[in-house]
């Protein structure tokens, strides 16, 4: 068990993907991440465009960064500085263990 590391997990617009990457990249100790493209379903859609009311979803990026737990306030901090959106959503996970198969 490892209780210093965190998973924190954003999810956000597709416009604000160039920002995030770079801010995430410039975070303390640059946590590597790893960035997939999703869809959001739900009931919330009033700051979709047309096209993704029509469609019932809405374009999100997901980014996923494994970091200390004592740098996560720094990260998060500089997340706010540069990318100051209210359509950036995030949490974090504690985990458990972590390593490589081989």
């Amino acid at each position: 068990m490892n209780p210093h590391i965190v998973k924190l997990t954003l999810i956000f617009p597709p416009l604000l993907e160039a920002a995030l990457t770079e801010s995430m990249q410039a975070a303390p100790g640059s946590p590597g991440f790893t960035l997939l493209h999703a869809q959001g379903h739900g009931s919330g859609f009033a700051r979709a465009s047309a096209a993704e009311q029509v469609r019932g979803h809405v374009e999100r990026r997901l980014l996923i960064a494994m970091l200390a737990a004592d740098e996560l306030d720094e990260v998060l901090a500089l997340l706010r500085e540069r990318v100051p959106s209210p359509d950036v959503v995030w949490w974090v996970e504690p985990v458990l263990s972590q390593g490589r198969l081989a």
